[in-house]
């Protein structure tokens, strides 16, 4: 028992890590020790290894929204949050920033926890026959996003643009011999990135001190956000074809709808709950259907061939101690940097961030040996796309359609 104890404290350390260093994705150092399972498997246990990887994606999965609120850094799974959680930073509500996307995910996985038994009772059942209409369900999801967030023609007609060059953008990469890693780097980069920062500069925005107290009340919004978010990330774990980005989306049509601006409180809530609890539904998912949802997910069910219910119970107990511990981590490192960033010059951070996201961009556009010039055009385009929203003002969620459109069109042909 001591050893997997262990075994805990070193993934969330691991996740801990790499969720404050932009750039690194779970999936990647993930692979790294599968990759490595071989030699290990003679000296570890594989629950021991398994372990490791899962509490990784959890400490990952809440650590992540440091660097994508303080410096804009996104990911797949946090670039929905920069937006409104730009916009309580600019407020001075760094503090309770970290509190909600905090609270968000240590929620969401009791949430999981507690309907397990239920998903697993009505899930298997439906499953065969809901796989065929996810096409149906991103499309609603959509529309109602659509119609609720523009109550103008205008906004509508942009709203739907940029939706579409977007996920035009999102189809040519995800099809282009450039990795999907890549790919997901450069135009998240562009998109949510580097254009808020730059848009940023342009309106000379300056970074005000951050407020050294909190007011954070538990109340039926926060709530809501939290059963949108363990609700939103069952859904995903389940669904083949619904990442991080579509389970947002479902997120903030449960959590409230809408315009963010009007719930930001509530959709960062539920944001966090999304990627938390995708990661210990995943574990369900392979008891229940056999779908290792994820890519920790694929590689622990590799390692565990034998994948029953005293693994699962053993997954849900790590879990909760897991999310505990990065829930403290959490609050305290995102304390640190809210009170230091407000000594940072804040001209100089955003250009530093700008510079250090682009040469991310070619240096693993370069280990990839991806076509730089291809990667550049792809990069700029997406720059320019992303401050399109911010000049027309719309929601920048209609970007989304980088990875919903290709869903859409995967799923209708199957």
């Amino acid at each position: 028992m001591f050893d997997l104890i262990m075994a805990c404290l070193l993934g969330v350390l691991c996740g801990t890590l790499t969720g404050l260093i932009p750039g690194i994705h779970v999936n990647t150092a993930g692979a790294f020790i599968f990759a490595s399972s071989p030699f290990l498997l003679n000296s570890l246990s594989p629950e021991f290894l398994c372990i490791l990887l899962f509490s990784m994606s959890i400490a990952h999965a809440l650590l992540e929204f440091i660097p994508s609120t303080f410096l804009g850094v996104p990911e797949e799974g946090t670039v929905l949050s920069i937006l409104p959680g730009h916009a309580l930073l600019l407020e001075g509500r760094g503090k309770e920033l970290i509190r909600l996307v905090s609270l968000g995910g240590f929620g969401a996985v009791i949430v999981t926890i507690i309907l397990s038994p239920l998903f697993i009772i009505f899930i298997p059942p439906i499953y065969t026959f809901i796989k065929p209409y996810i096409w149906i369900l991103l499309i609603l999801v959509v529309s109602s996003m659509m119609i609720r967030m523009n109550k103008h023609w205008t906004s509508f007609f942009w709203s739907t643009f940029l939706f579409l060059i977007s996920g035009i953008l999102g189809w040519v990469m995800l099809n282009s011999p450039v990795s999907s890693n890549v790919s997901l780097l450069c135009i998240f980069t562009g998109l949510f990135g580097t254009s808020n920062l730059l848009y940023s500069l342009n309106e000379r925005s300056t970074l005000p001190s951050q407020n050294k107290y909190y007011n954070l009340r538990i109340n039926s919004t926060i709530l809501r956000g939290i059963f949108a978010g363990g609700i939103a990330g069952t859904i995903m774990g389940f669904l083949p074809g619904l990442g991080p980005a579509q389970g947002s989306l479902i997120a903030q049509e449960l959590s409230g709808g809408g315009d963010v601006s009007n719930n930001k409180e509530s959709f960062l809530v539920a944001m966090s709950g999304v990627n938390t609890a995708d990661a210990l539904f995943s574990m369900i998912a392979i008891y229940m259907i056999g779908n290792p949802r994820s890519g920790i997910a694929v590689y622990i069910s590799k390692i565990l061939l034998d994948f029953n219910l005293d693994y699962l119970m053993l997954f849900i107990f790590v879990s909760i101690t897991a999310v505990s511990i990065s829930l403290f981590l959490c609050l305290k490192l995102g304390d640190i940097v809210s009170e230091y960033i407000q000594k940072l010059n804040y001209k100089k951070l955003c250009w530093t961030t700008i510079l250090f996201m682009s040469f991310l961009v070619v240096i693993f556009s370069l280990i990839e040996q991806a076509n730089i010039l291809f990667i550049l055009l792809v990069y700029i385009t997406s720059i320019a796309i992303g401050i399109l929203p911010n000049v027309v003002d719309v929601n920048k969620s209609n970007l989304m359609g980088v990875l919903i459109i290709p869903a859409v069109v995967v799923y209708f042909n199957m």
